[in-house]
């Protein structure tokens, strides 16, 4: 088993930044793929973006140019930079970890970006 604990979420203005941070712990294996999730109420959950342990990133779009995913494999740690935040950004963001056939998700932190 995984565990994943969120951290760094809050309540911001357009136009500030945010550092979320996911420490994992339990049974991490290399070769993983760690990443961020994010669900707006009303919406479905949306990749927001992944990284291999490689150092491989994938940005499917919502986030692409002003998120930055990085990750510290010592530290089994992955963070998400966003910058520019708007208030369609809001949302609940989970950290997520796939090893082989498994996934696993924390428990969500809370992102609201309103004047």
């Amino acid at each position: 088993q995984v565990q994943l604990v969120e951290s760094g979420g809050g309540l911001v203005q357009p136009g500030e930044s945010l550092r979320l941070s996911c420490a994992a712990s339990g049974s991490i294996v290399s070769g993983n793929i760690m990443g961020w999730y994010r669900q707006a109420p009303g919406q479905q959950r949306e990749l927001v973006a992944t990284m291999t342990s490689g150092g491989f990133t994938n940005y499917p779009g919502s986030g692409e140019g002003r998120f930055t995913i990085s990750r510290n494999n010592a530290k089994n740690t992955v963070y998400l930079q966003m910058n520019s935040l708007k208030p369609e950004d809001t949302a609940v963001y989970y950290c997520y970890c796939r090893q082989g056939d498994s996934a696993y998700w924390g428990q969500g932190t809370q992102v609201t970006v309103s004047s």
